[in-house]
Order: C-alpha cells, then sequence, then structure tokens
C-alpha cells in the first residue's frame, strides 16, 4: 500500500468534538517522503452519506476551505483525505478523522443558569454550592453529550464518574460578551433506568476576589450558576434532554471556601460520595433559582481547556517541627499538591505554597495578598487522597502542617497545570547554562499560558497583560501550538478594546488601580492588536486568523494618528516605556533611561508598518499603501525628534538604539551602521551586562546581530553578572523572573511590590536562541520554507532544534568539527529550505533529511 497523509485536523483543535465553526477548516500532513502536494480528495462521511470532493489541483494542506455544506449543530462527519505529489499516483486515503459540530445556534439553547437559592452575602466569602438533578432513562443509550458552562468554574460528574478531566472550566473569558461552554462525550457512565447528574461550583473569575491592592469581588456578576445541556439519543434514534432549569437541587458540599488567590478549604467530614449517584442522601438539598444568560454569548471553545499535564515529587522533605514539614520539589511550577492523608477525625492539614525561601522559611511576601493555602479537614474512616479543585498556586516550595505520622513521597505529589497546548519546539546546545535558560523559559510559559497569557501565576494579579504577550509571541508559537489560544484571548481584546480605538492594559478588563484606570493607550502594550496577529500569521498561515483580527489593529492605529497629530510624534499619556529597566527603583518600574515617548513614536511607526504588511497579505491594497506612507512618515518624524545630527540618539540608551534599528527606523546605511556601533559600545562599556527592560530586551539580541555585533550579542547571552539571563540561573532560577534582581546577589528578596519569580517577558530570548544560534526561522508563513542559519559565538560547539510546523518536522543539529561545520537539516514533506553556514553560499534543499557540511560546500564553491 502506498503511504498515507496524516489524519485530518480541525482548525487549531487538538480534536474535532464540539467545533464551534459549521465550515470548519482542515489540514493534513503529507505521506512520509512526499516532496510536494500537486492535488488532494476529500470524502466525508455524513452518517452513512459519502461525499467525494474529487480530485482539488492545489498544493493547499494548512487550513484547507470546508469542502461540502456547512455543518449543522450537532452533526458528526467522518473526513478522509488522499494526496498527488510529482505523479499521477493518488497516496493511499488517510486514516479517519471526526468533527462534530456544538451548539452552533442560540435557540439550541434549552438550559437555563441554576444556582443556590439561598441567600448570600456579596461581600463575603461565600461557600460554594453543588447542585445536582436526577433522571430516568427508559430506553438503552446509543450514545450522549454534555454541552456545559457556568458562571463560575465547574466539574461535573454523573452516576459518581468525573465528566472530562480539565480544570478550571469554562476559563476566564469577557463573560458579559462570551462564556466558553464545552462538549462532553458521556456515553459510558449513563445507564438504562435511574441516573443522577451534579456538578461542584466554584467563584473563579466571575465572582471570586479577583486583582490588585484587594481586589473585587462580583466583577461579572452574585451569582453561582450552572448551565448545563445532557442530550442523550437512544438506540431507537430518539432523544432525551436533560436541561439545568427549576427541577435542579441545591447544597453547599464540603469545600467550605475557594478562591483563585487564596486557596481551598475542604472538610470531608462533610463529603457524601454518593452525593452524584440515585443512592444519595436527599437531606439538605433544595430547590435552585433560576437566572438568566443569553444564549447568543455562548461560545465553543479555540484550543484545549486547562489540564493536568504532569506531575512532579519532592525532590526532599525536611521536617521542621511537630507534624510540620517543607518540600522542595525542585522546580517553579504552576498547579497544585494532591495529597494521601490519614489521621483521627477532624485532623486539619494545612498546605502552604511559595516560590522562594528566604532565611528557611516561606517567602510569602512577593504573594501580596494571595495567600495560597489550602486546608483539608479529615474524616477519619482511612487514608483520603485529596487534591483542591477550584484554585491554583505558583510554587516551588511547600509547607505541609498537621500531618500525622511520616510523611514521604508517596503521600504527596505537585500537579502541574495549565492550557494543554501541543509541544512544538525543542532547543539545546554544548552550553548547559543557555539550556537551563531556555528550560525556564519553557516552564514560565507553561506557568503563564493558563486558559489566557497571564503575567504571573502565584501573586494577586494573574492578569492578561498585553505587552508580555506582544513581546513573546514568537517564542511561544516556536515552544507550544498557541494559535486557538492566543486567537480565543484576541477576541476578547477585540471585545475589550474601547470604541476610540483603546486597547487596554490588560484583558480581560477588571478594576485597577489609577494607572490602570480609567483605561488609556499605551505603546508596547497596545500594539498586541497589530503584532500579535501577524506573528501568529507568520508562525502558523492562518490568513483568515489575520483578516479577523485587522479591523481591531486598525482602528488601534487609526487612533494612534490622531494622538499624534500632523507631527507623527506620539508624545503624550501616562507611557510605561522600556518598563522594568534594570535601573528602575523597586517603588518605580517605569522609570527607564529611555524616554518614553521616543518608545511611543517608535511602537506607532512599528504597528503602522506591520499593518501595511496585514494589509497586502489580505489584499487591501488601498490600506497597504496608505499605512506604508503613514509608517514612512513616523519614521521621519521619529528621526528628526530622536536622533542627532551625529547620530546618537537623544536617549543614548541601548533600548533607543534596538527600536532605531529593529523598527527600522533610520535612514541610510551609515546611520544604521552609527547605531549599531553604539549600541555594542554601551554594551561592552556596561560589561555585557542588561541594561534593558520589557521592550528592549526582546529586541537587543537581534540588534546586534544584525548591525554586524554578534560577538556582543553572545556576550550579552552569556553574561552571568546581575543583571543578565544568567545570573538569574546561576542563582538556582527555574522560571523566568520579572525583575532582573527578583533575588539579589546577597541572597534577599527586591524589596519591591512587584517581585515574580515566573514572568515570562524576559525571555523572549528563546526566540533568537532557535533563530541565531540553532539557526531555524519560517521564511514564508507556516514555515512553507524556512532558513537554516546559524551564526557562531561564545565556544559553543553544538546546537540543536527541532519545530513541529503545520507541514511536519523541521530540525537543524550543527556541530563544529575539525574541518568545519557539520549540519543535519530537516525539511518538512511539501516544503523547502535553504541553508547557510557559516562561511559559505546559501544552498537550497528539499523535503527530507540533509546531511551538509561546511568543508565540502567551501571546496565545491572554490572549484
Amino acid at each position: 500500500m502506498s503511504p498515507q497523509p496524516a489524519p485530518v485536523t480541525f482548525e487549531h483543535l487538538r480534536d474535532g468534538l464540539g467545533i464551534g465553526q459549521c465550515a470548519p477548516r482542515l489540514s493534513w500532513q503529507l505521506p512520509p517522503g512526499t516532496a510536494f502536494q500537486t492535488a488532494y480528495e476529500l470524502e466525508l462521511d455524513r452518517a452513512g452519506t459519502v461525499h467525494r470532493t474529487g480530485r482539488i489541483d492545489s498544493d493547499g494542506q494548512n487550513l484547507a476551505p470546508w469542502p461540502d455544506r456547512p455543518l449543522a449543530s450537532r452533526e458528526r462527519v467522518t473526513i478522509r483525505v488522499r494526496t498527488w505529489g510529482a505523479g499521477d499516483e493518488a497516496s493511499a486515503w488517510s486514516q479517519p478523522s471526526t468533527v462534530e459540530a456544538g451548539l452552533l445556534d442560540a435557540a439550541d439553547w434549552q438550559a437555563e443558569p441554576v444556582g443556590a437559592a439561598w441567600h448570600e452575602d456579596p461581600d463575603s466569602d461565600r461557600r460554594p454550592s453543588r447542585v445536582r438533578r436526577d433522571f430516568h432513562l427508559t430506553k438503552p443509550v446509543a450514545h450522549a453529550r454534555l454541552y456545559i458552562t457556568a458562571h463560575g468554574l465547574y466539574e461535573a460528574e454523573i452516576n459518581g464518574v468525573r465528566v472530562g478531566d480539565d480544570t478550571l472550566s469554562p476559563g476566564w473569558t469577557v463573560y458579559g460578551k462570551r462564556l466558553r461552554y464545552y462538549t462532553y462525550d458521556v456515553t459510558a457512565p449513563l445507564t438504562e433506568g435511574a441516573n443522577t447528574i451534579g456538578a461542584w461550583l466554584g467563584d473563579g473569575w466571575y465572582r471570586g476576589r479577583i486583582g490588585f491592592d484587594g481586589g473585587n469581588r462580583n466583577i461579572y456578576g452574585t451569582d453561582q450558576s450552572l448551565i448545563a445541556q445532557l442530550e442523550v439519543t437512544h438506540t431507537d434514534g430518539t432523544t432525551t434532554t436533560v436541561a439545568t432549569d427549576a427541577s435542579w437541587q441545591a447544597a453547599t458540599g464540603p469545600i467550605l471556601f475557594s478562591g483563585l488567590y487564596e486557596g481551598e478549604t475542604f472538610d470531608a467530614r462533610l463529603h457524601d460520595p454518593a452525593w452524584s449517584t440515585p443512592q444519595h442522601d436527599d437531606a439538605r438539598w433544595t430547590p435552585v433559582a433560576v437566572r438568566e444568560r443569553d444564549p447568543l454569548t455562548l461560545i465553543a471553545p479555540k484550543s484545549s481547556p486547562v489540564r493536568c499535564t504532569q506531575e512532579i515529587p519532592p525532590v526532599s522533605i525536611t521536617p521542621t517541627g511537630a507534624g510540620r514539614h517543607l518540600l522542595d520539589f525542585g522546580q517553579n511550577l504552576v498547579g497544585r499538591l494532591a495529597v494521601t492523608a490519614d489521621g483521627p477525625a477532624g485532623t486539619t492539614i494545612t498546605l502552604r505554597h511559595a516560590e522562594v525561601l528566604q532565611n528557611g522559611e516561606l517567602a510569602t511576601r512577593p504573594l501580596r495578598g494571595a495567600t495560597s493555602t489550602d486546608v483539608l479537614t479529615l474524616a477519619g474512616n482511612g487514608p483520603f487522597t485529596w487534591e483542591p479543585r477550584f484554585t491554583l498556586h505558583g510554587f516551588r516550595y511547600a509547607e505541609i502542617s498537621g500531618w500525622h505520622g511520616e510523611l514521604t513521597p508517596a503521600h504527596v505529589t505537585a500537579r502541574v497545570h495549565h492550557t494543554d497546548m501541543r509541544r512544538t519546539g525543542w532547543f539545546e546546545c554544548s552550553d548547559d547554562m543557555i539550556n537551563r535558560l531556555h528550560e525556564n523559559v519553557v516552564w514560565s510559559m507553561r506557568g503563564n499560558f493558563v486558559d489566557l497569557p497571564t503575567d504571573c501565576p502565584q501573586r494577586d494579579e494573574r492578569l492578561g497583560w498585553t505587552g508580555d504577550i506582544q513581546v513573546f509571541a514568537p517564542t511561544a508559537c516556536f515552544l507550544y501550538d498557541c494559535a486557538g489560544m492566543l486567537d480565543s484571548w484576541l477576541d476578547d481584546v477585540a471585545a475589550e478594546q474601547l470604541p476610540d480605538g483603546t486597547v487596554p492594559w490588560y484583558v480581560p478588563v477588571i478594576p485597577g488601580g489609577p494607572q490602570w484606570t480609567p483605561i488609556q493607550p499605551g505603546a508596547a502594550w497596545g500594539d498586541v492588536s497589530t503584532l500579535t496577529p501577524w506573528v501568529l500569521y507568520q508562525r502558523f498561515g492562518d490568513l483568515e486568523l489575520l483578516r479577523r483580527h485587522f479591523p481591531m489593529g486598525r482602528t488601534w492605529v487609526d487612533l494612534l494618528e490622531r494622538l499624534a497629530g500632523e507631527d507623527r510624534i506620539w508624545d503624550t499619556g501616562d507611557q510605561l516605556g522600556d518598563w522594568l529597566d534594570p535601573i528602575a527603583p523597586p517603588d518605580d518600574p517605569g522609570a527607564s533611561r529611555t524616554d518614553r515617548y521616543l518608545v511611543a513614536t517608535a511602537y506607532f511607526a512599528h504597528s503602522a508598518r506591520h499593518l501595511s504588511y496585514s494589509a497586502k497579505e489580505l489584499g487591501y491594497e488601498d490600506a497597504a499603501a496608505t499605512y506604508g506612507r503613514l509608517a514612512d512618515e513616523i519614521a521621519a518624524a521619529f528621526r528628526g525628534r530622536y536622533v542627532e545630527p551625529g547620530g546618537c540618539m537623544t536617549s543614548d540608551s541601548p533600548t533607543a538604539y534596538c527600536v532605531a534599528l529593529m523598527f527600522d527606523l533610520l535612514d541610510g546605511d551609515a546611520q544604521r551602521a552609527f547605531a549599531g556601533d553604539r549600541l555594542a559600545e554601551l554594551v561592552l562599556g556596561d560589561d555585557a551586562r542588561i541594561a534593558t527592560g520589557f521592550v528592549g530586551t526582546p529586541l537587543i539580541c537581534d540588534a546586534l546581530t544584525e548591525s554586524g555585533h554578534l560577538d556582543v550579542s553572545y556576550r550579552l547571552l552569556t553574561q552571568t553578572q546581575c543583571p543578565s539571563w544568567l545570573y538569574t540561573v546561576s542563582m538556582g532560577a527555574t522560571t523566568i523572573w520579572e525583575r532582573w534582581d527578583s533575588l539579589r546577589p546577597d541572597g534577599t528578596l527586591n524589596p519591591g511590590g512587584m517581585t515574580s519569580f515566573n514572568h515570562y517577558a524576559l525571555g523572549a530570548v528563546a526566540d533568537w536562541l532557535h533563530r541565531t544560534v540553532a539557526g531555524l526561522e519560517p521564511t514564508r508563513p507556516g514555515y512553507r520554507t524556512l532558513a537554516f542559519r546559524p551564526r557562531l559565538g561564545a565556544g559553543i560547539t553544538w546546537a540543536k532544534a527541532r519545530h513541529e510546523t503545520p507541514y511536519g518536522t523541521a530540525a537543524i543539529a550543527w556541530e563544529q568539527t575539525a574541518a568545519g561545520i557539520s549540519a543535519l537539516v530537516t525539511v518538512p514533506d511539501g516544503c523547502e529550505g535553504v541553508v547557510e553556514l557559516p562561511g559559505c553560499s546559501p544552498v537550497t534543499v528539499g523535503a527530507g533529511e540533509h546531511r551538509i557540511d561546511s568543508s565540502a560546500l567551501t571546496a565545491d564553491q572554490a572549484a
């Protein structure tokens, strides 16, 4: 049998169950050894009715258009693909994939929000409730689906069996406009006869305490409600629907309190294991209250939910007193502890969490108002395994107190939670400290991609800061397939964009202090609206994503044009500038050596330029020309205001030269050469220690490299004195820090109120590691063409990178040999690569593996 393509996938989802598009786009990878695709054919099986498209002449295999009539709600279609390459012979058919639509029309929803009817003080720490309903099925079950969401958080059970394995669902969106629902196959736990469905509820982001300075409760509402619709299809084709309505019941459960910042308190003495089965105890269950939700706001997910993706045992357990132990998990992570405990009834076990230690104790000051404490009270009926449901913590260390008997690694594990994205990128080199730095970047991404891209996972904040992901998006897109998650979050950015075009500092928007409320336009943060869709398009090849988010970016740039006026200089507003420049004092993180309005004007030009690029890709020729001219005008104004006649910047700082170089704001080779030389001079003048913040740091290695100072970029990378990337590694960091000196050389904590030990923004350097040290980068959207161009330095003798592109695996592994450089490169099927080893002319290669030696190339060139 001839080789077959990989199974079809749908949009950017891991599977096709409950998809929210009636015409989902299709992707596949070519049969092994296929150099390119000339045509394809799709076969669609709709409940036994088979439709074939016939041969479609096209090389498109990434996000190809839906080929048939749109899906109806609940419709299930099985799809196969076959392809043609250079010859006339078709491949074998792929293995079948199944896509099933969710509820695509508001009229499909019968469910209403239901929750506890008893009085609650909205300003108090309210006790969560559980809701349930008994029902009877009179016929055998063929299959069943549960469509479910909540005002708050939920975990559902049917007949005592947990539904799904996701956490903190339905996640955090702009709830008033977009409330995500999930679809589950619940055929297995149902039975003919008596059944019970129930759900645990939590406050979550909906009505829990969120935000700084004590936070705010009830941001989206005061109710805690479930919206669930169970649809059962019987073997005779009839259906039974069980939806949340007034017939459901509510009661408190064993969770006494749960908060995302605070932690969870659970009393096992109050837990009835049969509560979600027909054998439950009816005592204390009362009728629910029915609330309201516009079904037009219910949306299907675009990516996977949050899940536990790894379990980590403690590397050490240190007794510190009677029943008290300090645990070190060896890795700063985001998740929660699962414990198996035993003891007399009423025994209370307390779990506290922190990222670092101070004087041998948990350092909780950086958590600010997040107490991060879980409490378990035992029932006294034997070993009990427990894990909190509706909270997450950022920690490496934990303290367990109240423990009876010996505490061993068998009793406790740290369960790592984040959005369950597919890992797509890896990097390694001959320098172990750089490898640890890269691992720190990966762990910080994992810890902060919890349904949305947050700034930090541990303190009383955890918000979707727009500037952080704007600078980190290229790195994120290499490491994980985050297209669906970031696409969904950008929908929320658009939903929160103000009518005048202002993009918030963080999304979803919640009340903030005077610096953040009312919302003001801020450079580098608001530019997420133009720059991040472009990055996603470049890395994933999704033109429709670019099209959908284009209006948001256009409205942003139009706002900046009005603010800047005819002189094209954006010099107004409360700008953050080069946030967290190392010279910034602990109490003033915006104090920078770079003029904040220089940064603002540079970003104005950069956004206008990328909006022009986007318009051109989308075929909007007039808009492309208009915004291209605007970008040219801003660049000229930038030079007139911020570049002195001799070439120095008015802010003679590394960040100023970085933005001027990398945003193409300078005029001519001489001006660019001066800027590059001055940047290198400044870096070396400070002994290659970091002198940049959130804006300059993601740019500086590229600015040095592209201006002819590769050696200086490597000096910067390999510096171990504070501030530097490897300083944090030398201090034992296992994630990226918010401040360069979150932990100072003397071992004390930075006294600032913003001292996170898990903040991915400054880890944006990993994108340079991938593209420059390893030498792997896309040259056309989606890696359809790619470059292998390693640039050597710092004594690194080998490096390798691998990335799972939409078309398959791209990889490079190079090493220095006695004769030069030897590289093994892998080009995905259907793609083309260009290999450029140091000192050699570029070589074009097709799909497959290629061994290329610089000595052979130079010999051929000489001949």
